[in-house]
């Protein structure tokens, strides 16, 4: 399975105040989840940085990789940038 790393920044204008994060976020996971059963998420982290959100997943299907991301920048309101990644023994083992 594929791992991934999804460097999200939330718009400006998709929240009035940032109370409404956590009814945004259950909003969109609960969308990926219906409409993208192949995408395990992994983990989730918020970040002081160029990015608010960093998100881990795998898949074997880079349709449903798509299919997620997509929802996150329309429904969750998101710019992103999408890593694939490498176990490190592995990255080092294929140079």
């Amino acid at each position: 399975m594929a791992t991934y790393i999804i460097l999200s920044r939330i718009s400006p204008q998709a929240l009035e105040n940032p109370g409404e994060l956590k009814q945004l976020a259950d909003k969109v996971s609960a969308k990926i989840k219906a409409e993208c059963p192949g995408v395990v998420w992994k983990d989730s982290y918020g970040t002081l940085g160029r990015f608010d959100i960093v998100d881990i997943i795998e898949s074997e299907d880079p349709e449903q990789v798509s299919r997620a991301i997509m929802i996150l920048r329309t429904s969750g309101h998101e710019t992103t940038e999408t890593l694939v990644a490498s176990p490190w023994d592995q990255f080092l083992a294929n140079l």
